[in-house]
């Protein structure tokens, strides 16, 4: 351990934004390896417990390892208790069993409607129901996807569901009319034909004219449509818009219906969800397995898929009809057997809950515990981003060194309070590895925090870490 004046020195340029009245806590360490000691490089406040926002997904991600492991694959299945007749007919309802699947496409519901056209079926004469008992629809804790059950303009406020498709979000394609004058042509990204109902006021507009539009998706009571206002330049290219669906299970149903419609397998009692399981003497007829869980993790951490993150933590109860707050308490769990950590607060595995609370220091211990462990290490680093090449361009900032030697995880909350979170490893000139763990979150007095502000002074400090060892 350093002395206590010289723990700040290693974040010299970051130790400024505490005289603006920002709450930070901070550290930096190399880990040992070789016989040689880890080192502490600097500190800001380590066991202040702060907000993590989205850096809570690292939790999660070593923790969904630790469960299952990196190969891991969730199965989604269509299941019948009826029997098949020699004409293809299906004499009973059809079932589709969600495996809590987070990272569920059109794809795959396209898959199993293949898969069950090559099983026989040919018609179905009794409902489909779509059964989200493991968990759905889970309870709001958060006021976006508390205001997302009747209308929402955004697409991370998604609702969970077991049985979620397309990260729970509705995708409409918008393209110009054939002529000025004329309505905007919006189809469905998943099907030939519209699977819910839009409300389309965008008007085409000569080229050049510029391009500026809404959409907005409300429930009613006939079920959830797309509203769409403004203007598309006649010469625009389409565009795909995705807003969070009113109730996942059903937007599965009815996306999984038109597939069946356009393979020719019609359903004549239409649709259902429920959160009954399917009976134990269920048959399978049809099946898709997940991505394996080293792959769904690049998308949750990458691009930060809340809706991923959470219905993965969910996963993580091993009892049905589980919560958020039943998901963070299976995170607790894991962190509570990681020596030195200390206090961690996770009721959510998005970190969309801003009561989630962990320190620097506990942060570094997470990293350096996944680091030893020689089977997960390779699958947890590769779900964080370089700043170099990673998808979010925010983080492009800083020296080449800086940008070349760091993997990181960020997290951004904007209300109640601004936070700005940052978390990962490092690689000196000579090799060695280290971690580091940055979280800065604003007060009443300081509502104005952007990226520039945290990165531009960390990458500094980082890089004279980089450079001395």
């Amino acid at each position: 351990m350093l002395p206590g004046a010289a723990l700040g020195s290693g974040f010299a340029e970051l130790g400024k934004m505490t005289e603006s009245g920002f709450r930070i806590s901070a550290e930096a360490r190399l880990l040992g390896d070789g016989g040689r000691d880890g080192v502490l490089l600097g500190a800001i406040e380590p066991q202040s417990q702060l907000s993590p926002a989205s850096v809570s997904k690292a939790y999660l991600a070593a923790a969904a390892l630790d469960r299952w492991g990196p190969q891991h694959r969730f199965a989604t299945r269509l299941v019948s208790t009826a029997e098949l007749d020699a004409d293809g007919v299906l004499r009973g309802d059809l079932i589709l069993d969600g495996g809590g699947d987070p990272g569920l496409s059109s794809e795959d519901l396209w898959r199993l409607t293949q898969r069950l056209h090559q099983a026989g079926v040919r018609e179905v004469d009794g409902r489909l129901v779509v059964s989200q008992w493991r968990f759905g629809p889970v309870e709001c804790i958060t006021t976006d996807r508390c205001e997302a059950h009747s209308r929402t303009g955004n697409s991370y406020s998604a609702l969970l569901s077991s049985a979620g498709v397309n990260h729970g979000n509705w995708c409409v394609n918008v393209a110009p009319g054939a002529a000025a004058g004329e309505p905007a042509r919006i189809t469905s990204c998943d099907s030939q034909g519209l699977i819910l109902e839009v409300d389309n006021r965008i008007e085409t507009r000569p080229p050049n004219s510029g391009t500026e539009f809404s959409a907005e998706r409300v429930t009613r009571e006939e079920g959830d449509v797309m509203l769409l206002r403004g203007q598309i330049s006649l010469n625009a290219s389409p565009r795909d818009v995705y807003r969070a669906s009113g109730d996942p299970a059903r937007q599965t149903a009815r996306t999984l219906m038109a597939m069946l419609e356009q393979a020719g397998i019609g359903v004549g009692g239409g649709y259902v969800t429920s959160i009954e399981q399917p009976a134990a003497s269920a048959r399978t007829l049809a099946q898709v397995e997940s991505r394996p869980l080293q792959e769904l993790l690049l998308h949750v951490m990458n691009y930060s898929n809340n809706f991923m993150a959470d219905v993965l933590a969910l996963n993580l109860v091993d009892t049905p009809r589980a919560d958020l707050l039943q998901a963070g308490e299976a995170i607790q769990d894991y962190v509570a057997g990681l020596p030195d950590h200390g206090p961690v607060i996770m009721l959510s595995g998005s970190g969309l809950t801003t009561e989630n609370r962990t320190s620097a220091h506990g942060s570094n211990v997470l990293l350096e515990s996944m680091f030893h462990r020689s089977s997960l290490f390779p699958s947890f680093v590769a779900s964080f981003q370089s700043p170099a090449n990673g998808v979010s361009r925010f983080i492009r900032r800083g020296s080449p060194l800086f940008q070349d030697h760091i993997m990181l995880k960020t997290g951004t909350l904007n209300q109640p309070y601004a936070v700005r979170a940052v978390s990962g490893y490092f690689r000196t000139r000579s090799g060695r590895w280290g971690v580091f763990t940055v979280m800065v979150n604003g007060t009443s007095s300081t509502p104005w925090l952007n990226w520039a502000q945290v990165l531009d002074p960390l990458s500094e400090d980082l890089a004279r870490m980089i450079e001395a060892h």
